[in-house]
C-alpha cells in the first residue's frame, strides 16, 4: 500500500474558518476542477516519519514553511488504495506568493518531447462548503475533523 502525508492549513476569519487547498498541475488536470483539489501531500520516503514527509511535501508544493501546533487527524484511504496521513495546523499564508516544484513528462504523449509542469498550479483559501465541493471526496473527512476536533 502506498503511503502519503500532508498538511491541512486553516485560518480563522471574521465569519468562517478557511482551508488551504491546492490544484494539481500538468496537462491531465488542466480542465479538472471540482473534486480534484487536495491538501498539499506526497509520498512518504523510506525511513521518513510521516509528519516530516507532510512538512517536506508542503514546502515543495507551495514554497511555504508553516509552523504551529500540528494536530494529527485520522488517516483516510483514497479510492485507489493510497493511505493518506494528515496534520492540521493554524497558519496563514498569502497564496499569491506560492511557488511549486516541477515535474517533467513526455508531452504530448509519444512525441518524444519532454515538458516541465508545476506539481501544483493553483492554491487557494476556501470556506468549508466550497472546500468540500472542490476537494477529493475522500479528503472531506479532513475538513470535518478540523471543524469537529479544533472547534474552529
Amino acid at each position: 500500500m502506498k503511503l502519503s502525508a500532508g498538511l491541512l492549513l486553516f485560518r480563522r476569519t471574521n465569519t468562517y474558518p478557511e482551508f488551504l487547498l491546492v490544484h494539481p498541475g500538468g496537462p491531465f488536470f488542466a480542465k479538472k476542477d471540482a473534486g480534484w483539489w487536495t491538501i498539499p501531500k506526497g509520498e512518504i520516503l523510506e525511513n521518513e516519519q510521516p509528519l516530516d514527509a507532510a512538512i517536506r511535501e508542503f514546502e515543495e508544493e507551495t514554497g511555504f514553511t508553516p509552523s504551529g501546533d500540528y494536530v494529527e487527524l485520522n488517516p483516510i484511504t483514497q479510492k485507489a488504495g493510497k493511505k493518506v496521513f494528515c496534520w492540521a495546523v493554524e497558519f496563514d499564508v498569502d497564496v499569491s506568493d506560492f511557488i511549486s516544484n516541477t515535474f517533467e513528462i513526455e508531452w504530448p504523449p509519444r512525441s518524444g518531447n519532454k515538458k516541465s509542469f508545476p506539481e501544483v498550479d493553483k492554491a487557494g483559501w476556501f470556506e468549508y462548503n466550497t472546500a468540500a465541493r472542490l476537494i477529493n471526496e475522500m479528503q472531506i473527512s479532513f475538513l470535518k475533523q478540523v471543524l469537529d476536533k479544533l472547534s474552529v
